[in-house]
């Protein structure tokens, strides 16, 4: 599994087009197959920045959707909304895989340290 951390500077006057670009994203990621975990908006602290996460099963299935959302016109809708309003200044894009504990079975998460 791959999953893809984004870092969003965005324009806090447009931070309604930012929602809505990112409602977008989240049904169009998990059409193309990935699953998003949500996007990360401000609320206290930086106002300008925000965060989406999603994933897909290997970095070759996040290529194919790559490739797919250059030609698919929701895809192509969802940029030309950033791109009109300006809500998005820049973003910075890293790949993430998760970290295999070897915990196995029944209890595993728990014997993981996890809650």
């Amino acid at each position: 599994m791959i999953t893809i951390h984004l870092k969003y500077e965005i324009d806090p006057d447009r931070i309604e087009d930012f929602e809505e670009y990112g409602r977008r994203w989240v049904v169009l990621v998990n059409r193309f197959g990935g699953t998003h975990h949500g996007y990360f908006l401000p609320s206290e602290g930086d106002s300008d920045i925000a965060y989406a996460l999603f994933s897909f099963p290997g970095f070759a299935a996040y290529e194919r959707y790559r490739a797919d959302s250059v030609t698919d016109p929701e895809c192509q809708a969802a940029f030309e909304l950033a791109r009109r309003t300006g809500c998005i200044r820049r973003y910075e894009r890293r790949f993430l895989r998760p970290l295999d504990t070897g915990a196995t079975g029944a209890g595993a998460s728990q014997a993981a340290g996890t809650p």
